[in-house]
Order: C-alpha cells, then sequence, then structure tokens
C-alpha cells in the first residue's frame, strides 16, 4: 500500500481551536503548546492544502471560505475519532457491541419494548442502535442486523418476516369534525399528509377502493412516520399510517379513523442481516429473539 502524506491529528486539533477561538494565543492556551508552534502547525496544513485557512482584517483573524469549508469537515473527522476512542475505551473483553438499525417509527413503536428482555437475557451484549429509513448496504455501513421494510428480497442478506401491516388513514378528530368526509373520495379533498419513502400510499390507498383522483400524490412529505403522525394529531392533515403505530393514539381518542378502509399491502417489516454473519451467536440470539417477540406481540391485525 502506498503511504499516504496525510494532515496529523494534532495539525487538525490546532487549526480546529484556532478557527473556534479565532486566536492562536487562546488556541495554545487550550492545547497546552506555545503560540508559535500553532501558527506553524496551521503554516503547514495551509501548504499542504495550498490555500490559505486564515487572514487577518483589521488585527482580527477570520477565516476563509476555504478554511471555513475545511473547518467542517475536520470537526467531522475528530469527532469521529473521538466516537472510535471512546468505544474502545468502554469496550470490555468480556462484551460485545451488536450494530442494529432500525426504522425511526419502527424502533420507538414496537422494537425498544423487546429490547430490555434481550438485553437482560444477554449481559455480555451492548447494543448500538442507529436509525434509518431506507434499504442500504449493511455490510458498508459496519451494521450486523437492520429491519427493513419492503418485498423481503435483497442481495446478499438473509431476510426473515417479522409481520405484515394494515395501514388507516387517521386525523385530529377536530380536523375531521370541520371537514365530514361522507365518502372515501371525500378524503382527497383534504390535505393530504405522505410519507416521503412511500410517495404512492394515497394513490394506492384511493385505487384500493376504486377511486381515481389527482390529487393522490400532492401535499406535505416527511421523512419519519413519527413526525407525520405528530403533525396529523396537530390538526395538519390526513395521515396514512400502519395502524400499530397509532393505536394508543386512537384508543385515547388523540386521533381516529378517517374512514375505514384498511389497506393491506405486498411489503412486510423483515429482520435482516449479512448472509456471512448468521453464525455469529450476538446476530444469532438477536434475531431468534425478536422473531420470537414478533409471534408474541404482533402488531392487532398482523400476519407473521
Amino acid at each position: 500500500m502506498t503511504a499516504r502524506h496525510l494532515p496529523s491529528t494534532i495539525t487538525m486539533q490546532c487549526f480546529e481551536a484556532a478557527a473556534r477561538h479565532m486566536s492562536f494565543t487562546r488556541a495554545a492556551d487550550e492545547l497546552s503548546i506555545t503560540q508559535s508552534a500553532i501558527s506553524k502547525q496551521v503554516a503547514q496544513l495551509e501548504a499542504y492544502l495550498q490555500h490559505k485557512l486564515f487572514r487577518r482584517v483589521r488585527r482580527t483573524l477570520v477565516l476563509t471560505p476555504e478554511g471555513a469549508l475545511y473547518l467542517t469537515e475536520v470537526r467531522k473527522i475528530l469527532a469521529r475519532i473521538e466516537m472510535s476512542a471512546n468505544a474502545i475505551m468502554s469496550y470490555s473483553g468480556q462484551g460485545e457491541v451488536l450494530r442494529v438499525a432500525c426504522l425511526p417509527t419502527f424502533g420507538a413503536r414496537w422494537l425498544a419494548r423487546q429490547l430490555p428482555d434481550f438485553l437482560n437475557a444477554n449481559p455480555h451484549i451492548d447494543l448500538s442502535v442507529s436509525d434509518h429509513v431506507e434499504p442500504f448496504d449493511l455490510d458498508q455501513a459496519g451494521i450486523d442486523v437492520a429491519v427493513f421494510h419492503g418485498h423481503g428480497r435483497w442481495p446478499k442478506l438473509e431476510c426473515h418476516k417479522l409481520f405484515d401491516e394494515e395501514v388507516v388513514a387517521v386525523g385530529a378528530p377536530d380536523y375531521l369534525a370541520r371537514r365530514q368526509p361522507t365518502s372515501a373520495a371525500d378524503l382527497a379533498e383534504c390535505r393530504l399528509l405522505h410519507l416521503s419513502t412511500r410517495p404512492d400510499a394515497w394513490h394506492r390507498w384511493f385505487a384500493d377502493q376504486g377511486i381515481t383522483t389527482e390529487r393522490s400524490y400532492h401535499g406535505t412529505r416527511f421523512e419519519t412516520f413519527q413526525m407525520l403522525i405528530r403533525t396529523a394529531m396537530s390538526g395538519g392533515g390526513l395521515a396514512l399510517v400502519p395502524r400499530f403505530f397509532v393505536d394508543t393514539e386512537l384508543a385515547e381518542g388523540r386521533l381516529s379513523l378517517a374512514w375505514p378502509h384498511v389497506l393491506k399491502g405486498p411489503d412486510a417489516y423483515y429482520l435482516v442481516h449479512p448472509e456471512h454473519l448468521g453464525e455469529l451467536v450476538r446476530v444469532r440470539r438477536f434475531v431468534t429473539h425478536v422473531l420470537t417477540c414478533a409471534e408474541v406481540d404482533a402488531p392487532a391485525g398482523a400476519s407473521c
């Protein structure tokens, strides 16, 4: 492998501190080195990048446009280094870390309540849980296990079906009282809220009832169901959501069904992992636990 002459961590720290304080002197005090050392590190960095990072305006230090751009990247790099160091320092030789990615609202509404029993039964396994709204390359992202929604066929992934979903149209009681829809078609005249990863959801809901409307793709879009639901609860419009995401809100009267029709599609929720990780004990234990939970704690109306 060819050696790469990259800026050192201390060089990036010197630049970041100088940019944050807009002072070489205060940066030097923070890092417990001399002001001349800060100046030398910044000069070497500018020579390497072939761009000036600072300039002086009326004796005041300011970032150049190139310096401001580089500062954003340097802060990301230093934050990642700090996170990696903290992960290693907190790692005990007696434990393992399982990296899990999940759809945000699914994680908050269903998966989260399944985790305590897993952690209690596997005290040597720590979880690192992150949000992802769409399918992605698990190997490239360094993820062991993920929850996807879709057709259940993704290359190089072993897919375990959790359950189907029933999608319903909901809105705030006050909003529905004002609109007073008397048919499913009337909903097309309401403000429709959309999930960005399911742009055709309303179109399919109407089509499933033989209704054609030009407004099924119109409306505000959200990245997560969580914000979609909150906006509907606040009277912002009607939302199409998996029923188990809003069972509590429906029971408590904070949301109401806008129309009783239930949409059942071909897609489902799947627990997935790279095929080559299937024999890892931590992966196998997590998969077994979640699949068992899906059988025992499946949402009403969902089938495994």
